[in-house]
């Protein structure tokens, strides 16, 4: 064995499996949250970055711009209103006086670094400019009369502009720079991440290669070891002795390995004996399947006959003898008669009940209004007896096997009916649109059923009350819920409603009403 490989079965000799999947899962996944808050630190200083640049910088560079062009508008106008003497050549004085305040105040809130003192020159300077040429020069034109001493503030106009320029260039000049710096560091800052985006990706994918290796030689050659050991036991190699370094819990799999093989090589002569009587045992096995087979054909044909003679018979006795024995004797043939009718019942619903689906008849659609009409007509005598009041809502039309839906809601008609409290039974009816589903309802004002029960009402044979209170042999949700499955539906009780039971089950929706 490698010195490599040696260490890491050495490490994995003192782990178990799970501990070293944890150990190397830890790894990648601390380079994952280091790399994830790397990235976001250095996109968090990308977008302060490009923050600064679009939202400061680039809106002060283009403010000092528009401030100069808006400061050449306004000297423009006035030395053209004081030759003209005309009104709209002051105009272009005015609408850059608004200008020029809305630059100053774009740069005055980007607050550049280093422009702030040429800031204040620019908006001195300007105010020399105003006060001293342009606003005097306004005041002394009469409209239609130049002023005669245009030409001799001319040169003092054009110094005190001059000046101005002077302060624009250094303020354009200031920003300019500003701007230059932020987009090398835009780059730098760029550049930046994506070479620790890079850096952290190489890591990783060493990382998970490095995990790999080592779950190779921890987890995945041990294993691959012992199945090849267990293999060569398996196919006969009883002498191949099982030594296994790796992690505690393989290890203790190679240990129990090595134990059952012990076992064996000191059982073969046992071993061989009982392939013998597992061979016995299978054919025993085919023969009890057999009788299983003719068991149930018995039970579900030939019983009846038998069943059918115990019947009469002890309903012979019943009527012949009775009286002639004592009262216990009277009690004991009743027993019998009433186990041999319920017996026979049983029989009878099982095998009912395992004939749902399996003589399918063609299915049709049809109105299930129609069909729930019949279906009432066959409860008319259970609904006069009882007074029950029936009330029904729109019922779509579906695609099903007759005679099987009306044994559904004859089910949950007669249970409705059954189950009736002191009122009268009141039962409802309906049916709405879910999807690709109709879901349809029955519910009564009955006794209702505890939630707990929800599952347990739909078993087979299964019983909430005795047969003393409510006779009946437990089949017919069971039956009913066959039979709701076997046309792609679901079946379910409504716990949450009270007083009473609502049971619901689906049916799915046409093809041709999608």
């Amino acid at each position: 064995m490698p010195a490599a490989e040696h260490r890491a079965a050495k490490i994995g000799s003192r782990l178990s499996a799970g501990q070293i999947l944890a150990l190397v899962t830890a790894v990648p996944l601390v380079i994952v949250l280091a790399a994830v808050a790397i990235g976001i630190t250095e996109l968090s200083r990308g977008a302060s970055v490009r923050s600064e640049l679009l939202n400061r910088l680039e809106p002060a560079n283009l403010a000092a711009a528009q401030l100069a062009t808006a400061l050449v508008d306004q000297e423009t106008g006035v030395r053209g209103y004081e030759l003209a003497a005309q009104g709209q050549f002051l105009q272009p004085y005015e609408v850059g006086q608004q200008e020029a305040a809305a630059a100053l105040t774009t740069l005055g809130r980007a607050r550049v670094a280093g422009s702030l003192v040429a800031l204040a020159l620019v908006r001195e300077r300007v105010a020399a400019w105003r006060s001293e040429i342009a606003q005097p020069a306004i005041r002394r034109v009469r409209p239609g009369h130049p002023s005669a001493k245009a030409s001799v503030d001319a040169v003092r106009g054009k110094t005190l502009f001059d000046r101005i320029r002077v302060a624009l260039g250094l303020l354009q000049t200031t920003i300019a720079a500003r701007v230059a710096v932020v987009r090398n560091r835009l780059g730098s800052t760029s550049h930046a991440t994506g070479t620790t985006l890079a850096v952290i990706g190489i890591l990783l994918a060493l990382t998970v290669l490095g995990t790999a290796l080592v779950l190779r030689r921890t987890v995945t050659q041990p294993l691959a070891r012992l199945a090849r050991s267990a293999r060569r036991v398996a196919d006969g190699e009883l002498d191949h002795e099982l030594v296994l370094a790796g992690p505690r819990d393989i290890s203790g799999v190679a240990d129990d390995v090595e134990s059952m093989r012990l076992r064996l090589a000191a059982e073969l002569a046992a071993a061989e004996q009982a392939r013998a009587q597992l061979e016995v045992a299978a054919a025993e096995l085919t023969r009890s399947n057999a009788e299983l087979e003719q068991f149930a054909y018995v039970a579900s044909h030939d019983l009846q006959e038998p069943l059918r003679k115990v019947t009469s018979f002890c309903q012979l006795l019943a009527e012949r003898y009775h009286g002639q024995l004592d009262e216990r004797a009277d009690q004991y043939i009743e027993f019998a008669v009433d186990g041999a009718k319920r017996m026979q019942e049983l029989i009878n619903d099982l095998l009912e009940f395992s004939r749902v689906g399996r003589f399918a008849e063609r299915r049709q659609r049809l109105e299930l209004r129609s069909l729930l009409d019949a279906t009432l007509r066959d409860l008319d005598e259970a609904v006069a007896e009882s007074g029950t009041e029936i009330a029904i809502g729109d019922l779509p039309a579906v695609t099903v096997e007759p005679s099987l839906l009306r044994t559904v809601f004859q089910n949950l008609i007669s249970n409705a009916i059954k189950f009736h409290g002191a009122e009268p039974p009141r039962v409802r009816i309906g049916s709405e649109r879910d999807g690709e589903e109709w879901m349809f309802s029955v519910a009564d004002n009955g006794i209702g059923i505890e939630p707990q029960y929800a599952e347990r009402i739909f078993v087979i044979f299964q019983r909430l009350h005795g047969r003393a209170s409510y006779p009946g042999t437990g089949i017919g949700l069971a039956m009913t819920r066959k039979m709701v499955e076997h046309h792609g539906g679901r079946i379910g009780l409504d716990t949450g409603y009270s007083p009473g039971t609502r049971i619901w089950f689906t049916l799915p929706v046409d093809a041709q009403d999608l």
